[in-house]
């Protein structure tokens, strides 16, 4: 009896603790919860009661949708209507809104647009919408989240209007799946204080018009038509990442590129070989470069020649720059392939301010041992340059 009474004690003191919180600790809580368990904690106490409305971050992930049919109001609209009415007794600004639209029925996005009207009113900084449904294009009041910072956005159709120019605060820009398909040709997309973009498994890129005169860093991963040859432009572009697909051709050299990173790179592979060249021919002041070269050979690939990547790597006409500003290598998978051991012989060669150069060898890689005594011996044009294998 005791027991018990001293349990029912212990807890009314909890609870009591709990309630008198401050409201900025109650605010930190309530944001490392799901949303729906923030919208219930109204009724823990007076000092709790409606403190979820001022929430900055609220995110309806993959989790809640899933909650959200367990309770039977997956019906038409009813998953969009939940999170109209919270954001209709939010008060205050939303910094961080992240949405998933799972694969249900909607009146062609209109209540989607809704939401993002909404949202609009609330100052958002950062949105990320996810989209489970086939053949939907971007909700048309994502444009009016003037305010934003940054923006994601995965499985859309992007068709914006002749001229763009809406998102004048943004910096972060990522983009997943997104189809811009051939009615946003010749649409100007002008985005003024765009630092980094994002583009990831992309569609039609070559109709993505967009101007970025800040832009810092551009990283594209999968997309087969990506010549952004005016974004490798940019005057303040000092990093470019390439996954699988790497533009085989520049019209000119890309001066304020610094660091260049290369992801799922064969070597073996001619066309993606000469990709690499190219950008390291028409990077004139590049300081780093990282390779991941792929871990595996994909079977469906029928483009890999040792044979001929070997003799284009030993070719007189393979690279004549010099790399006066090139100071780490670091390769990741390095399989100790003929066209992989040239690669490095070429960079070892031709930078004359190399100080380290990193390989990562593949744990597949059996001669690993003998790869290093090849490097070894290669000639190195700078004298502080040391090799480390790790």
């Amino acid at each position: 009896m005791t027991e018990n009474h001293t349990g029912r004690f212990l807890t009314c003191v909890e609870m009591d603790r709990m309630s008198n919180l401050p409201r900025h600790l109650i605010g930190l809580i309530l944001e490392r919860l799901p949303v729906q368990d923030a919208v219930r904690t109204s009724i823990l106490s007076k000092n709790w009661r409606y403190i979820w409305t001022t929430m900055t971050r609220l995110v309806f992930d993959r989790k809640f949708s899933e909650n959200i049919v367990k309770v039977g109001a997956f019906g038409r609209n009813g998953f969009i209507r939940i999170i109209n009415d919270v954001l209709n007794h939010h008060n205050g600004p939303i910094l961080k809104f992240s949405l998933l639209i799972p694969r249900i029925d909607l009146d062609s996005f209109r209540e989607v647009d809704q939401t993002m009207l909404l949202l609009s009113r609330k100052s958002v900084k950062e949105l990320a919408l996810t989209n489970l449904n086939p053949g939907y294009e971007v909700p048309s009041y994502v444009s009016s989240c003037s305010e934003l910072r940054k923006l994601e956005l995965e499985n859309f159709i992007f068709n914006p209007p002749l001229k763009f120019e809406v998102f004048s605060n943004l910096e972060d820009l990522i983009l997943i799946n997104i189809d811009f398909g051939a009615n946003s040709c010749g649409a100007m997309v002008t985005l003024p204080q765009l630092r980094r973009l994002e583009l990831v498994t992309c569609k039609n890129v070559y109709n993505f018009n967009i101007m970025a005169s800040q832009l810092q860093a551009l990283l594209v991963f999968g997309c087969h038509d990506a010549m952004l040859l005016k974004l490798l432009d940019a005057p303040h572009l000092n990093k470019y990442l390439s996954a699988d697909e790497i533009p085989k051709w520049l019209p000119r050299a890309v001066n304020s590129l610094s660091n260049l990173e290369l992801e799922i790179l064969h070597l073996s592979d001619l066309d993606q070989l000469h990709g690499a060249l190219c950008l390291l021919r028409n990077s004139p002041n590049l300081e780093r470069l990282y390779m991941r070269q792929s871990p595996r050979k994909e079977p469906w690939v029928t483009r890999y020649d040792v044979q001929a990547a070997s003799d284009h790597l030993e070719s007189q006409d393979c690279l004549h720059q010099t790399f006066n500003r090139l100071q780490t290598v670091e390769i990741e998978f390095f399989d100790g392939s003929r066209p992989a051991l040239l690669f490095i012989k070429v960079l070892l060669a031709r930078s004359p301010s190399l100080e380290k150069l990193t390989i990562h060898p593949s744990r597949t890689s059996s001669n690993a041992h003998e790869s290093l005594n090849i490097v070894m011996q290669f000639a190195q044009v700078s004298p502080k340059a040391k090799v480390i294998f790790l």
